[in-house]
């Protein structure tokens, strides 16, 4: 606990003490009130598939087989944070794909990278610093709590980080994510699991990803069908419409 409440004050005191936006040396300067930054509504999970933090902090500062990748934020194994691109700015993180209404999630979203080859458990530091780190930016940037997604909910068949080893769980423990309550009932007669899987924000282009992406977060397999087990927990996801879909 006092791990992270330091933690929690260090981001808070480097966000004060942030730089202000560079202004134009050809034109005279006469600040009016109305505008913002950009508003980030979305905070993505990833994790690096590489075998270090220094091998992650080089790969997002250049480039990996795709091109130019970067993320706003690092966290390592020992729970040490890095934070790479400022928060109003777009970090190229989450690349195609959509989580409700948003098309162009790097415009609308924070990116957390966790340093983490995609095999093996994710520790207790890492985990500890990533929920300083979300109570921090959803304070702060008023992200809602729910608006935590992975990568892999939002570009299904493409992406499978974090992978279903993350503990979602406990994020959701912690006050973020979703989760279903464990006594939940039954999903009634008749009840639609694509539907809930569109209002929960899943992009529906191949249903069949969809489905496995969502069965690696909530399962913790990759599963293509979707059982009695599963309407329940879609069911108790959607039952009060929970804002984790923008």
């Amino acid at each position: 606990m006092i791990r992270t409440f330091l933690l929690v004050a260090c981001i808070a005191l480097l966000a004060a003490c942030s730089h202000t936006s560079p202004r134009n040396p050809m034109a005279q300067w006469v600040e009016s009130p109305n505008h913002d930054a950009r508003r980030p509504t979305l905070i993505v999970v990833h994790y690096t598939e590489q075998d270090s933090a220094a091998q992650s902090l080089h790969t997002l500062r250049t480039a990996n087989a795709h091109g130019p990748v970067s993320a706003h934020y690092l966290v390592g194994g020992d729970g040490t944070l890095y934070q790479l691109v400022a928060d109003e700015r777009r970090a190229w993180h989450a690349g195609a794909g959509s989580w409700g209404t948003i098309s162009d999630v790097n415009s609308a979203s924070i990116g957390i990278e966790l340093d983490n080859d995609g095999r093996s458990p994710f520790t207790d530091a890492q985990v500890e610093t990533l929920i300083a780190l979300l109570e921090d930016l959803t304070t702060r940037l008023r992200i809602p709590r729910t608006h935590v997604i992975g990568h892999s909910d939002l570009a299904p068949g493409r992406k499978v980080d974090p992978g279903p080893l993350f503990p979602w769980q406990r994020l959701a423990e912690a006050g973020f994510g979703v989760w279903p309550d464990a006594d939940a009932p039954p999903a009634p007669e008749g009840f639609d699991p694509i539907t809930a899987l569109r209002l929960l924000g899943y992009p529906l282009d191949n249903p069949t990803a969809t489905i496995r992406s969502y069965r690696m977060r909530f399962r913790g397999d990759s599963a293509d069908t979707l059982d009695v087990e599963d309407l329940r927990i879609l069911q108790a996801l959607t039952r009060y419409r929970p804002t984790s879909a923008p």
